[in-house]
């Protein structure tokens, strides 16, 4: 008697197309990652196009006013101070997760109320103010409240790009070039040049000099301010320190611009009333307002030694 013996079956290899429908399913989220990424760089060239045609007047009418008034000339380095201070975050900020919040709507429109607000007032600083309070809903609603929030300092920032109403100037400046003549006539006083000093006018024995509006200091206050406010903010002090750091701007903004002042009175009194105007008036600008800058470093190297430091 015979067996008739079953063959073993032969186990066939499965062979996987990289085409197939089981490759599909693991390439599908990345396409639906592509698809997102796409629209959300839609939606932003969008709104950064409709933001651009909104605001084109006021922008236009910006950058004029940083070009033609030397008052407000850093304005052009706001921008680009900001960018770089989100940039230094730029590990923390790719940490976090977008979430979009409803919230920046609501800003948005707080802005857009403003604008209109401004332009129906001719009013250029709300128009101005407004794009920075639309700039910062738009974060709100794009990155989230997390994301929006770690950078609200270099968002806060570009109100220094805005010039100050002319209203609010005139009462700062003047009583600043009073101030200034004042303890400018005493200091020539003190180094032995005989001087007469009538509101903002120093009369020296051989020439006049008048305190103007650019010589009041005010102009090196606001731009020293703006330099020292991105500065405080970079470097590693605690908030008690960066606020010291931050306010130091004023007083050394007063003290150089009475350096100044008394300098010029000496060259006036002893080269030639000609070193108190053209060239060698603005040099001098440049150079003091330099030494402000040592002046404000070496404040930080004192606020560091004295150990008021993120360690606190």
């Amino acid at each position: 008697m015979s067996l008739n013996r079953r063959q073993p079956t032969k186990k066939c290899p499965i062979s996987v197309n990289p085409r197939s429908s089981v490759s599909h399913k693991y390439q599908f989220p990345s396409a639906l990652k592509m698809k997102t990424n796409t629209s959300t760089y839609i939606q932003l060239s969008t709104v950064t196009v409709a933001f651009l045609v909104l605001f084109n007047h006021t922008l236009l009418k910006l950058v004029q006013d940083w070009a033609i008034d030397d008052n407000f000339s850093h304005g052009f380095l706001i921008p680009f101070i900001t960018g770089f201070l989100i940039w230094q975050k730029r590990d923390q900020l790719t940490s976090e997760k977008l979430k979009a919040s409803n919230w920046g709507l609501l800003i948005i429109f707080m802005g857009m109320l403003l604008h209109i607000a401004g332009t129906a007032g001719a009013e250029m600083f709300t128009m101005r103010m407004a794009i920075v309070v639309t700039l910062t809903g738009l974060s709100f609603y794009f990155f989230g409240s997390k994301i929006t929030i770690s950078v609200i300092v270099p968002l806060a920032y570009l109100m220094f790009m805005i010039p100050i109403p002319a209203i609010i100037w005139n009462k700062i400046a003047f009583p600043l070039q009073l101030f200034a003549a004042k303890l400018s006539a005493q200091f020539i006083q003190f180094i032995g040049i005989p001087v007469l000093r009538q509101g903002n006018i120093l009369q020296l024995p051989n020439t006049t000099l008048e305190v103007v509006d650019a010589c009041s200091g005010l102009r090196s206050l606001t731009s020293l301010l703006a330099l020292s406010a991105a500065f405080a903010y970079m470097v590693p002090l605690n908030n008690l320190g960066k606020w010291l750091l931050f306010g130091s701007a004023i007083p050394i903004a007063i003290i150089v611009n009475i350096v100044r002042l008394t300098v010029t009175a000496v060259l006036a009194r002893y080269i030639g009333p000609e070193t108190a105007q053209g060239f060698l008036h603005e040099l001098s600008g440049m150079v003091i307002f330099i030494v402000a800058l040592v002046f404000l470093y070496l404040f930080f190297l004192v606020l560091k030694k004295l150990g008021i430091d993120k360690s606190l």
